[in-house]
C-alpha cells in the first residue's frame, strides 16, 4: 500500500513551477520537493491547505492511494 503524490502533474496543469509555489505557500523548495518525490512521511492539513488554494484544486488531486495487491499475499 502506498500514497501517490501528484504535485507534479497540478503544477505542470497549472503552468506553475516548484519555486513559485513555495514561495507562495511559505515552504522551502526542497521540502517542497521531498513532497513531490512522495518521500515525505507526512504532511501539514496547513501545507496540504495551502498547496490545494493556490493550484485551485482538491486534496484527492495531489494524494492518491494506491493498494498493492501482491503486498498483501
Amino acid at each position: 500500500m502506498s500514497i501517490i503524490v501528484n504535485l507534479d502533474v497540478m503544477l505542470a496543469t497549472r503552468k506553475m513551477k516548484s519555486i513559485e509555489l513555495a514561495e507562495k505557500i511559505g515552504i522551502t523548495t526542497a521540502n517542497l520537493s521531498i513532497l513531490k518525490s512522495g518521500k515525505a512521511k507526512a504532511i501539514r492539513f496547513s501545507t496540504l491547505e495551502a498547496i490545494c488554494k493556490e493550484l485551485d484544486c482538491q486534496p484527492g488531486d495531489i494524494l492518491a492511494f494506491s493498494s498493492d495487491e501482491s503486498a498483501d499475499i
